[in-house]
This record gives structure tokens, C-alpha cells and sequence, in this order.
């Protein structure tokens, strides 16, 4: 019981504002979660700079965003709007749509699909918020800043902060205090 308490109270000291931008430093030669999501923070800083070199080097680091997202089997678009600090320790199989807002120091595990719905409109997804491997967050909702999302959950509605959403359609259940 200690040990749960323990990992609860480290989660809690993760901040949903600042982004942690140490997590998203590659850790090995080897690393290909971090070093596609390397590429499209490159690909974003160069785009925004503009003029010939800029448009010169966004070339180059879209054929490297083609060979990660290839190695890693992810579908995360050069212009998705991500937050500082993200982690995806397992990228295969993440799929996300490229209107899709994700906050600061979020964990996103594989097979993991951020899209949209038949209804239009896609997720934004808080600060600091724990996506298991093989969840579906779709359509137009709000994820909650420490909102934790189970693995395999299929959410379809909002998730107030620290709530925590498991199974279909996305039951919603409240984290204990």
C-alpha cells in the first residue's frame, strides 16, 4: 500500500504547466520515441524561422521524420501541437490526428489513437495526463490536467482533471483523494 501511495505522490509533484524538457532527451544511440519526437520539434523551429535555409533543412528533416515514423510504425503528424516534456517510451502504433492539442509532460504508451469522431472535432488533451497502451481518445473532448486514461479505454467524453477514464465507453471514474 505504501508503494501505491509513493507513486501517487511523485505523479502529483509532475507539473501540468511547465514542460520537463529533459524527458524528451535521448537517452541511447537507439532511442527512436524520442528522436521522432526530436525531428518534429526541429521540423517546427525550422519551419517557423522561414527563408531559404529553413525551408532547405525542413526537406531534410521531413525524409527523417519519414524513416522514425517508419521504425517507430507512429502516425504523428510534423504539425501537431505538443506540449513540452512529452514521453512515449513504446511509439508504436500511436496515432495522432494532427488538430489533436496535447499539453505538457504527457505519457502516451503504444497502439494509443488520438483522433477524431464522425461527428468532427478532435481531443485536447491537459497537462501531465498517463495515456495507457491501446486507448482511443476521440473526438471533440477535454482531457483534465493529471487525468489518467486506462489501457484500452475508449474515451468519448470529457475527463475532468485527475479523473480517470477506463473501459467503453470511457466510464469515468474519480481518482481517490
Amino acid at each position: 500500500m505504501h508503494r501505491v501511495a509513493a507513486v501517487e505522490q511523485f505523479l502529483d509533484h509532475i507539473s501540468a504547466e511547465v514542460p520537463d524538457w529533459t524527458r524528451e532527451i535521448p537517452q541511447h544511440f537507439w532511442d527512436p520515441g524520442r528522436k521522432l519526437l526530436r525531428t518534429i520539434r526541429k521540423y517546427q523551429s525550422w519551419r517557423s524561422r522561414g527563408g531559404v535555409l529553413g525551408l532547405w533543412y525542413c526537406k531534410i528533416l521531413v525524409l527523417r521524420h519519414r524513416f522514425w515514423s517508419v521504425v517507430t510504425g507512429a502516425d504523428i503528424p510534423l504539425t501537431c501541437q505538443i506540449g513540452g516534456g512529452l514521453l512515449i517510451p513504446h511509439p508504436n502504433g500511436i496515432v495522432i490526428h494532427p488538430n489533436t492539442k496535447i499539453g505538457v509532460n504527457c505519457l502516451i504508451f503504444h497502439q494509443v489513437t488520438l483522433g477524431s469522431r464522425n461527428t468532427g472535432g478532435v481531443p485536447e488533451i491537459g497537462g501531465h495526463v498517463d495515456i495507457g497502451a491501446g486507448a482511443k481518445v476521440l473526438g471533440p473532448i477535454k482531457i483534465g490536467a493529471h487525468a489518467r486514461i486506462g489501457a484500452n479505454a475508449v474515451v468519448i467524453s470529457d475527463v475532468e482533471p485527475n479523473g480517470v477514464a477506463r473501459g467503453y465507453p470511457g466510464g469515468i471514474h474519480h481518482a481517490h483523494q
